[in-house]
């Protein structure tokens, strides 16, 4: 009888260049390969992230990296390699932000691969701080205009536009809504970015839009192609004449929903289960736009205050 192995995945035995797997029942010993980022993208890419436009960013990221790296082959990644690439996407204009959108999904690969022993050491990952960038929404006139242009272009674009500004759904969770994920009152988004459901209330004209029927169509939008959706969108804000605003793209409908709530007075906390975020850091990009709010706090000091006339100033010391 052999006594048991402690569990240890994906050692490496420096003397023989082997890796080393141990289990409760026996070991197994295999050579150590080596892979490129574009290896363990085309092993792991489907597992890790579902067919879509996040999935096709993702792509697009790992095979930068890779080119990066020369299409370099590694069993280990080590500190070095990620500081080297983190400095040439510094060189290449990225921004921080978009930065840590590039080494998250780097760092999503590399723990799949770790735990699956295709390499046996990780480096550190340490988010780059991002600047608080300017957040674009719409104000009631430029909804009104831009939704007029769109229904003249499409119908089912105008729908989708107003259920997007008034639930804050992503793009993608609003086309994938079915039929049961909606009733009279709410709709559930089961298909998120962050892989939890949510459900939220309907205001009626988000009810109205979302409950056409077409044919044999799974939901409401389903049958829409995103490509189609952003094409009448740039279309409709080139006839705006802001045709050269970066900023506004379709996710702006997400911006307006949140400012709309957090100018309503609605808590921040409220606003972060509404809009799915995972982290408050998230949903506080909206908080300034409730500074209105501090206005309240000077009734709570004065009601608080020692009664006294600040005019004559401070009570004299007895003498």
């Amino acid at each position: 009888m052999h006594p048991e192995k402690t569990i240890l995945h994906g050692a490496f035995d420096f003397q023989t260049g082997y890796s080393v797997t141990y289990g409760n029942a026996a070991s197994c010993i295999r050579p150590v390969a080596e892979y490129s980022l574009a290896d363990l993208l085309n092993k792991y890419g489907d597992l890790l992230w579902e067919n879509g436009s996040h999935k096709y960013n993702v792509t697009s990221f790992i095979g930068e990296l890779d080119e990066l790296l020369l299409g370099q082959k590694f069993s280990t990644f080590g500190q070095e390699t990620l500081d080297f690439l983190v400095g040439r996407l510094r060189e290449n204009g990225n921004s921080n932000a978009t930065i840590n959108r590039k080494l998250a999904a780097l760092r999503k690969l590399l723990r799949k691969a770790y735990k699956m022993g295709d390499i046996y050491s990780l480096p550190e990952f340490r988010r780059e701080k991002e600047r608080a960038g300017r957040i674009r929404y719409l104000d009631d006139d430029e909804e009104a205009l831009l939704f007029a242009k769109i229904r003249d272009r499409s119908e089912d674009c105008w729908r989708l536009s107003v259920f997007l500004v008034d639930t804050g759904a992503r793009l993608g969770e609003a086309l994938k809504v079915r039929w049961p994920d909606l009733d009279e009152r709410r709709v559930t988004f089961w298909v998120t970015k962050s892989g939890r459901s949510r459900s939220v209330p309907l205001t009626s004209r988000a009810r109205a839009v979302a409950s056409q029927k077409f044919g044999h169509s799974r939901g409401p939008f389903c049958h829409m192609a995103p490509h189609r959706y952003r094409a009448v969108w740039n279309d409709a804000k080139t006839e705006m004449g802001l045709a050269d605003d970066k900023d506004l793209v379709p996710h702006v409908l997400r911006h307006t929903c949140a400012s709309r709530l957090v100018k309503g007075g609605i808590d921040i906390r409220r606003i972060q289960m509404w809009l799915g975020h995972q982290t408050l850091t998230m949903t506080m990009r909206y908080a300034h736009l409730a500074t209105f709010d501090l206005d309240n706090c000077v009734a709570v000091l004065e009601r608080s205050a020692p009664t006294q006339d600040a005019r004559r100033g401070p009570p004299e010391a007895d003498s």
